[in-house]
Order: structure tokens, then sequence, then C-alpha cells
């Protein structure tokens, strides 16, 4: 065996010696024990000591990662402090006096079965943190090495079944080449790590990789799913030649850090930042962006203890608005659906993401949307401020929300505080507000389209479940049919529109959206510079005749044909 072929997840072509990453977790036994005081309190500080760990493993990914990718760490600590574990842990200790191990292995797996047998997708995926939580709890209470990857001090390339997030959050680019698991896909967690990473990924291999040796020379393709083991000279000259033009490609890229987002026949767009909070401004500048299309302000509320006070919110909005020197689109809070809060209890739904959440939420809550509209009202004098809303589904619901901050900004004044000018919008994430685009075009000031909802709630598919993935079709020409007409929609109003989901940052799509005369692509801020120099090379001319094709298809299939033709065509590479 010399090549395997996975899912390629995260781009780019390396090389090292493969780490094997093995599971050093015993098999725990029922132990009958004497003192249920000292086994609880092993357990107690079992807890101490794991509360501490994920609270560094988030201050890292943090660091490294950004805010958004770091939030599976509150769902973990979430899983760690929840009493009703807790209270079944202590309760099977001291009533069938069983070792702690054995009383949070059992506990757990019953936990993991109540969330694998709910219908609701996002519920099934959380069997999965709470296994990587009570692994670390019982590793902790025996005693047992938790691995640490971030000692690792040689150019290696990962092997494992899968990454948690956990380990993949410890993972040091300048040592870990890249990965190849045994399961996943383009979307897993660890998939979307690597990308944040900016290391080669390779998942869903199956469990071939686990005949490799270890220190084998392995060389990975991210794009392309190769594994190659112990390739010939041949094939490590080839595939160096391909990692040069790709070096070469982002050196390229570099220069279109401070030049303006145009094509290659003078129409001018914006390319900019998606961020979680003000500790991502530096990815921000890093990349020469136009601006933030994006500010995710949920994480503020994730990250506290309680809802956070509007002295709170205003600094950070505040800090957000002084640091760019570009339009900073800030989005109200979008909670619910896969965002919980650990001091609010939502009411159980059979399913969330149709559910209380974002503006419905606000609406309702109308204390907590006041305090978000009078610290961003307060924050506009800082720089050039949009407020994006939500969730929003009929034209009544934005009427409310504007007499809402009309409202507020009457108090503000007559309270003697100054507020600046601002924007006030609409995420299109739902069909309705496509469907009479031309109506909310008369009262949004922008539309920002959130693509990765418009996408599963148009084809009723749930983005988070494997079994509906295939329905997963961005490319798919009812989508581009329906971002047509909110474009259109809103350069008839004189207004604009972005996009702010995944599909503003993939690079096949560039040459569609820039027929379509998008306004604003937003997206996460190591895409930036490969979407300027993308938009530089395409004719917008041209593109619109390409848009005109791609719109009178019938499938996604026929759709990236159209746009891989129109590539080589004009000889642009991606």
């Amino acid at each position: 065996m010399n090549e395997l072929k996975g899912i390629g997840a995260s781009n780019g072509i390396s090389k090292g010696k493969a780490y094997i990453l093995k599971d050093n977790m015993p098999e725990i036994k029922e132990k009958k024990i004497k003192d249920a005081k000292k086994e609880i309190k092993k357990f107690e500080d079992a807890l101490e000591i794991s509360s501490k760990q994920i609270s560094l493993l988030k201050e890292g990914a943090i660091e490294k990662l950004g805010q958004e990718k770091a939030m599976v760490f509150d769902a973990h600590l979430g899983i760690l402090l929840d009493p009703e574990m807790d209270s079944q842990v202590k309760s099977k200790i001291e009533s069938e006096k069983v070792n702690a191990s054995f009383a949070v292995m059992t506990v757990a797996e019953t936990f993991k079965q109540m969330f694998l047998s709910m219908e609701d997708d996002y519920m099934k995926e959380r069997a999965a943190d709470v296994s990587d939580v009570t692994t670390r709890i019982i590793k902790n209470i025996e005693g047992i090495e938790i691995k640490d990857l971030t000692l690792i001090d040689e150019e290696v390339i990962i092997i494992a079944h899968d990454l948690t997030p956990s380990e993949t959050s410890q993972l040091n680019a300048k040592f870990v080449k890249g990965f190849v698991t045994e399961i996943g896909g383009r979307t897993s967690h660890s998939a979307i790590m690597a990308r944040s990473l900016e290391i080669p990924a390779v998942v869903g291999t199956g469990s071939d990789i686990f005949n490799i040796k270890e220190n084998s020379n392995l060389l990975i393709d991210g794009s392309t799913g190769e594994i190659l083991i112990n390739p010939s000279e041949k094939l490590i000259t080839k595939f160096n030649k391909k990692a040069i033009e790709l070096e070469e490609k982002k050196k390229i890229e570099a220069t279109f850090k401070d030049k303006e987002s145009i094509s290659k026949d003078g129409w001018k767009t914006k390319v900019a930042a998606n961020i979680g909070s003000p500790a991502d401004i530096d990815a921000v500048l890093k990349n020469g962006s136009d601006g933030v299309g994006l500010f995710r302000t949920e994480f503020l509320y994730m990250d506290a203890e309680n809802w956070p006070t509007e002295d709170e919110q205003f600094e950070a909005y505040k800090k957000v608005l002084e640091s760019v020197d570009h339009k900073i689109v800030i989005r109200t809070l979008d909670i619910g659906g896969d965002k919980k809060l650990n001091y609010y209890k939502f009411p159980y739904e059979m399913n969330p993401f149709l559910g209380y959440r974002a503006i419905r939420l606000q609406l309702d809550k109308l204390d907590i949307f006041d305090t978000q509209i009078r610290a961003l009202l307060r924050a506009s004098v800082y720089g050039k401020l949009a407020v994006n809303i939500p969730m929003i589904a009929t034209i009544d619901e934005f009427k409310a929300v504007k007499e809402r901050f009309a409202k507020i900004a009457k108090e503000l004044k007559s309270e003697k505080i100054k507020i600046g000018e601002y924007e006030l919008g609409i995420m299109v994430e739902v069909p309705s507000v496509v469907e009479m685009a031309d109506k909310f075009a008369k009262h949004a000031d922008f539309f920002s389209v959130g693509t990765n909802d418009l996408i599963q709630y148009t084809f009723a598919a749930d983005r988070m479940s494997e079994y509906v993935s295939y329905l997963y079709q961005p490319f798919n020409p009812a989508i581009l049919r329906k971002l047509k007409t909110i474009i259109d929609a809103s350069h008839k109003e004189g207004k604009w529109t972005a996009i702010c989901g995944e599909m503003a940052g993939d690079p096949l799509l560039a040459p569609v959206l820039v027929g379509m005369g998008l306004d604003e692509f937003s997206m996460s801020a190591t895409s930036i510079l490969e979407i300027r120099r993308l938009i530089s090379e395409i004719n917008k001319e041209e593109a619109q005749k390409l848009v005109d094709k791609v719109l009178d298809v019938e499938t996604d299939t026929e759709v990236k044909a159209l746009i891989q033709k129109f590539l080589d065509d004009n000889k642009i590479t991606i």
C-alpha cells in the first residue's frame, strides 16, 4: 500500500512523518468501593481539573482560531457543569457503591444514547461533545496522561480516527503540517478547524489509514484528498512543483492586501471579513479587508455569565468601529437553534432551527433587545455602522424593529447622548424574504444574505444532518436564482446587497457573484486575498453572460461545469 484516497478538506500540499494518534483510554470496569465520599471527592477533583483544562483550551483556541471556532468549549463547560449529570454520577456512586470512573462512564453513556435517539440533528451532535468531556473526566480520575499535542516539535502529519475539538485546538501549524482522519467530511469540526489554521487535511479515508506505520514519510494533498505513503522521488518532485505553484499563488495574492476590490474591466465591489469578537480585528487588518461584513454579536452573550450589560456591549462595538476605517456590519443577537446560553433555558422545540431564535426572541424580550439597541446606537458615533437583523420573515417584523430603533434613538437624544448615522438592514435567510424582496427593499437599507441558512431552508434539509447532506447545494440554480432576485431588488431601490455565508468565500462561485453585481463579499479573513485576486481577473461583462447560462440549467453539476469552462476559457486558476 503506497497510496490512499480521502476527502480533500483543507487545501494545500504538505509532507511529514506519520504521527499516529492512538487512544490511551483503558477499559473501565465496575469496582465495588467502601468509601463513597472518597470516590465522590475523586470525581469532584477531576471536574475541577477538567474545567481548568477546558478553559485553557478555550483561551488558546480564541487566540489561534478566533471567537467563533472557540465556542465549542462553552458547550463543553456546560456539559461539565451540568447539575443533572453531576447528580446522577454522585447518586450512582452512593447507591451502588461503584468506582467514580465507572459511574461517569455509565451515566455518560445514558446521556449519549439520549442525544443519539433524538430526531433533531443538532442534539444528536451533542453525543460527541459528551464523549469528549467525559473521557477527559475519567482520565483525570484515573491519573491517565491527556496527550498534549502542543508538545509536538517536529514536522508531522497526524493520523487519527478523528480529532476532537480539544485536540484540534492544540495543533501548532509550525510542526503539524497536516492531518488525515478515518471519518469526517468537509463540514466536520476538524475540517473547519484545519481551514482556519491553514493546514492541509484529508478526512473520511476509512480504516486503511491505520495500516500506515509510525514515522512513515507521508505526502498529502488537501485539495484532491490524495495520501502518498513513502512516495518515490518522482512523485515527490511532481508534488513539490505543485506546492511551489501554490506558494507562488499565495505570494501574488499577498500583493492584493492594500488594493481595491475591482474587476478586470473596472467594476468595484467590497471584500470584507466575518468576525466573532473584537479579538478577531487583527486578522481583518492583516488581510486588508474592506471592513467587516458580519460581526456576530452572539459570542459576546455566549462568553458571558449573564446577559451582557449595555456598557459591556458598547465597549465591544466601539472598539471594532474605531479599529477599522470601513463600514462595520453588526448583526443583532442571533441565538437559538444551534447556539445556546448557559444562563438562559430555551423552551423545548421539536426543531429549534425553525423556532424561537434570533429576532423572534428579541421582539419577545424587549428588555434584552433594547439593551443591545442602546449599545449599538451609542457606539455609532465611533465609525461607519450598519446593523443587520437576523431571521426576519415578514415585513411587519422589520417594521417593528425599525420602530424600536426609532424609539430608543429618541430616548438617547432626550438623555443628551449623541448618536451617529447608521444603516438598518435585513439578514436574508428565510425564503419568504426572497419572494418579497422588492417590497423589503423599500424598507431596508441593505440586504445581507446568510447563504448557509437560506440553502437549508430552501431545500428543507438540515445542514447538520449527514443523511441529507447531498441537498446542501450552493451551486443549485434554485439558490442562484434567489441571489439574483435579491441583488436586483436591492439595486432597483438604490440599496446594496452582501453575502456573508460560505458562498461568498467559495472561489468557484466568484465569477457568478461578480456577474450578478454583488456589492459585498464577506468571509473568513483568510479567504479575502484569494477572492480579491480572482475578482481582478474576471471581466464583469463576460461574467454577466455566464450568469444567464447558469440560471437556465437544471442541476448544480451543470452549473459547476459552466463555471469551470468560464475559468478555463479566461485562463483563471483557483
